[in-house]
Parts: C-alpha cells; sequence; structure tokens
C-alpha cells in the first residue's frame, strides 16, 4: 500500500499550462477518484503520477519517497488502460503472467500468482483462451489480473470501463470497488462518468482545467457542493441552478435545488408550469418542466411513475431546507 502526494506539480505542454500549481494526498489504502469534464486534466494527472508524464515542477512522493526522476516500473505501481493493452497471440495465463515474466519470477511463483489473480476475478475457466474469444468485461479483468500479479503498492485506472456498455459498466463497477474492499491497497480512479465517482470512491477529486475544484466524500460533495461547478457536476440529474428573482428573494446570486429535492403535488405548489419531457423508468420519472416563470427550465425527480405526461400541468414545491446559495462568483454562501 501507498501513500501519495503531490507537492507543487505542474505540467505545460509547450505554452500551454495544463496543470497549474496542484496539492494532493492520497491516502494508504484510499480509493480516490478523480473526476471533471473531458480536458479537464484528470488523465494527464494520473500518468504524473505513474511517470508516463515527466512533471514540469513540483514532487511527486509515494510512502515519503521522492520519486519524481524515478522510471515508471520502478515506482511500485500498476496502471490499467481503458483498451486494455492485452497480447491478441498470448492466453489469458500469458497475458496475465506476462509481467512476472519480465520481472523474473520462478514458474512456480508466476502460476500461483496467476490462480489466485484468476479466482478472485472469475477468470479460471477462460485462463486457455486467447482475448479474441472473451467479452469485454472479461479482457478488462485480465487486464486487471495483470496489474494484481504485480503486488503494486497502488493501482492506477484511467477510465477502465468507457469501452463497455452499460450493463457491463455497471457489474465491472461493482467489481472493482469489491477488489478494493479485500485488498485495502491505494487506487486512483480517473472517470468522467460522476456516477462511477459517487458510487466507488472513498474521495473524490474534483478537476477543472487542471484545477481542484474540490475534494471530499462523495456525500461531502453531493450535500455541500464549494462552487456552482461542483453543484452542477456532482449528482445525476444535475442540480437546478437559479438566477433572477428567485434567488435574490434567498439572498443569493444562484440558487441551486437538486432534481430529487422537487415535490410534485396536486395542487398549490410554490411553483407550477408545463410537462415538456417526462421520461418513465418505473423507479423513478424525470420531469422537464418550463413555463415556470422562472428564468430556466427545471428537471425534477419523483419517486415511481407519476402519471403526467407531455403538456400536463405540474405543481411543485421544493424543500426549502434543500436549497443551496451562491454568490455572484459561484462561491457557495452559509
Amino acid at each position: 500500500m501507498a501513500r501519495i502526494v503531490l507537492e507543487k506539480v505542474t505540467k505545460t505542454f509547450g505554452t500551454a499550462e495544463v496543470i497549474p500549481p496542484l496539492d494532493l494526498t492520497i491516502e494508504d489504502g484510499e480509493f480516490t477518484v478523480f473526476v471533471g469534464p473531458s480536458g479537464c486534466g484528470k488523465s494527464t494527472l494520473l500518468r504524473l503520477i505513474a511517470g508516463l508524464e515527466e512533471t514540469t515542477s513540483g514532487r511527486v512522493l509515494i510512502d515519503g519517497g521522492d520519486v519524481t526522476e524515478v522510471s515508471p516500473s520502478k515506482r511500485g505501481l500498476a496502471m490499467v488502460f481503458q483498451t486494455y493493452a492485452l497480447y491478441p497471440h498470448m492466453t489469458v495465463r500469458k497475458n496475465i503472467a506476462f509481467p512476472m515474466r519480465m520481472a523474473g519470477l520462478s514458474q512456480a511463483e508466476q502460476d500461483q500468482r496467476v490462480e489466485v489473480a484468476a479466482e478472485s476475478l472469475n477468470l479460471t475457466d477462460y485462463l486457455d483462451r486467447k482475448p479474441a474469444q472473451l467479452s469485454g468485461g472479461q479482457r478488462q479483468r485480465v487486464a486487471i489480473g495483470r496489474a494484481i500479479v504485480r503486488d503494486p503498492s497502488a493501482f492506477l485506472f484511467d477510465e477502465p470501463l468507457s469501452n463497455l456498455d452499460a450493463a457491463l459498466r455497471v457489474g465491472m463497477r461493482v467489481e472493482i470497488t469489491e477488489m478494493h474492499a479485500r485488498m485495502k491497497t491505494t487506487m486512483i480512479y480517473v472517470t468522467h462518468d460522476q456516477v462511477e465517482a459517487m458510487t466507488m470512491a472513498d474521495r473524490i477529486v474534483v478537476l477543472r482545467a487542471g484545477v481542484i475544484e474540490q475534494v471530499g466524500t462523495p456525500l461531502e460533495l453531493y450535500r455541500t457542493p464549494r462552487n456552482t461547478f461542483v453543484a452542477g457536476f456532482i449528482g445525476s440529474p444535475k442540480m437546478n441552478l437559479l438566477e433572477g428573482s428567485e434567488a435574490r428573494k434567498h439572498g443569493a446570486h444562484t440558487l441551486g435545488i437538486r432534481p430529487e429535492h422537487i415535490d410534485v403535488v396536486d395542487s398549490g405548489g410554490l411553483w407550477s408550469g408545463t410537462v415538456g419531457v417526462a421520461e418513465h423508468l418505473g423507479s423513478d420519472t424525470f420531469f422537464h418542466v418550463h413555463d415556470t416563470g422562472l428564468t430556466e427550465k427545471l428537471m425534477v425527480r419523483a419517486v415511481g411513475d407519476v402519471a403526467l405526461r407531455h403538456g400536463d400541468k405540474i405543481h411543485l414545491n421544493p424543500r426549502t431546507h434543500e436549497l443551496h446559495r451562491f454568490d455572484a462568483a459561484g462561491l457557495r454562501m452559509p
């Protein structure tokens, strides 16, 4: 396991500074997720930790040792990519064993570690198959198995589930989370999917243009976003952000209310409007509401299948104790 510390780390490509001076500590055994929109610097930051990109300035420390100038192979880290990077001509067994063979481990040690990794990842029945004979989820498990047998001090995952379909993503999300619970190894996971971040992380690092906007547990970010960017990024569907008279009524420049904190009522609600689109999912119904008199359209999340359709009148009550207030700079107000 490893405690990873970034001290004033920066990264510049030519004249473009993609990572301004950044400080971050990832505790030993922690599952940390880097999340943010495309181009925010999350993969670059992961590659700086791995040593696949050189830092422009600053230091990378692993368990107190400065590894800023240390090659990737000597940092004791294992990285899992979204493309799997498996050798097509090798069996699953040989793919998993490859890093051990390169490290000169005995055949007996290789066999023992492969068997343990395969059993933990439900790959035992596939050890003699080649990657082309596997599903996307099985290939990703092989890539994870290849990382496990290296017995790394930390795992680095770069959007490992982005090539999988929705059902496989959910399954692999659970498998990786369970793996962390068993192994208790430091894991850093990059994703653009905030649902993955919320369901997997001990702590989330929200990035925008290379800058850390907030670090906290999933519930801390959900309940107390420090600015409108985090408020609009964390949560699915995202928070409604209202300006104009409704915000001013509450002494704020911007007022935030999550879709699940707006109740659909039969009549007499504080807000009323017209249903534009109704997404009936069975367990939930999402309403896109307009003509409310507010400056923005509303997204409303109701529990169960609420019998309202396009064009219907809808009456709404926001839960006032769940309102979020932000100032003109977009920062959270007390």
